[in-house]
């Protein structure tokens, strides 16, 4: 066998394996799908759909059993919420530090210290919720229980950080330099042209940053479930210091004592599938501001 007929032996066999992982992959996923759905659609043979949608109370051992979808929704939009609303302008400002006013062996530091953190698992997050952060909420606002949205949203925004961070700081850190230049060479200061000219180039970038920061804090289990309550209820007017459940709770919380086969076993896999659903439109959404970031840089 000749250099060049080996050559192009490995480059087949290298196109091939990439073909079969990503064949692979692709299967993979859409057995999941599959499986979800199939279960789902058991559920619907025996509870009205629009009941399941539109119903404010999930209660599987009462007489008739309720699965009403809403409480847990609710409950994970008020810790998602909870979450973006600080993780967002401290990710991006910290990527901004990162990127443009720290010095390089300052921003070689922060950049290892955020992908530490974010290897951090989220079982030790939840614990250290527990311990310190559920006390102090508790005596803060003076509750009768500091498990609550508030709670799951402090521990949410710290996992998200990590997230927002590092794919922030490649956008801004992609911004071509003749924007900069050009804006330095009109009289521009440095403030002015980060936020006049480099935000505004890297907006795509980062709100694929903050879209992904969202995906991370939805599919969250452990963490929110040991700090939130687990009160499948909508809350009220103070909603964020109410105990909450979500749906990634719901399922952890359940799944191991439910009977096989019965509507509560299907109406688990049916959440299930809601949660698949909003993951995976987060995930093109994110995908398709990334891929428009690519074209505009």
């Amino acid at each position: 066998m000749t250099k060049h007929s080996l050559r192009d032996f490995r480059e087949n066999f290298m196109k091939s394996l990439f073909l079969i992982g990503g064949i692979g992959t692709l299967l993979i996923l859409l057995l999941i799908f599959a499986f979800l759905f199939a279960e789902s659609f058991n559920f619907f043979k025996t509870y009205d759909f629009w009941d399941f949608l539109t119903g404010t109370e999930w209660k599987p051992g009462a007489s008739p059993e309720m699965f009403g979808l809403l409480p847990l929704l609710a409950g994970t939009a008020a810790v998602t919420v909870g979450a973006i609303i600080p993780a967002v302008p401290v990710g991006i400002l910290s990527a901004v530090y990162i990127s443009e006013l720290a010095g390089p062996k300052t921003a070689d530091i922060l950049k290892f210290a955020v992908e530490l953190s974010a290897g951090i698992p989220s079982v030790v997050l939840g614990f250290f919720g527990m311990i310190h952060l559920v006390p102090r909420i508790q005596s803060v606002f003076d509750l009768t229980t500091g498990q609550t949205a508030l709670t799951g949203s402090i521990i949410l925004a710290i996992m998200a950080l990590p997230t927002i961070i590092s794919v922030s700081e490649d956008a801004i850190s992609s911004v071509p330099a003749a924007l900069k230049q050009g804006s330095f060479a009109l009289g521009s200061n440095h403030w002015q042209t980060i936020y006049k000219v480099i935000l505004p180039a890297a907006v795509s970038g980062i709100s694929a940053a903050v879209i992904l920061g969202i995906g991370r804090a939805v599919g969250e289990t452990m963490a929110v479930m040991m700090v939130t309550g687990n009160m499948a209820i909508i809350p009220g007017s103070d909603i964020f210091l109410s105990s909450v459940r979500t749906v990634t709770a719901t399922i952890a919380l359940e799944m191991g004592e439910v009977a096989k086969g019965t509507e509560h076993y299907y109406a688990l896999f049916t959440i299930g599938a809601v949660l698949f659903v909003i993951t995976i439109g987060i995930n093109k959404i994110a995908e398709a501001v990334k891929r428009k970031h690519k074209q505009v840089t």
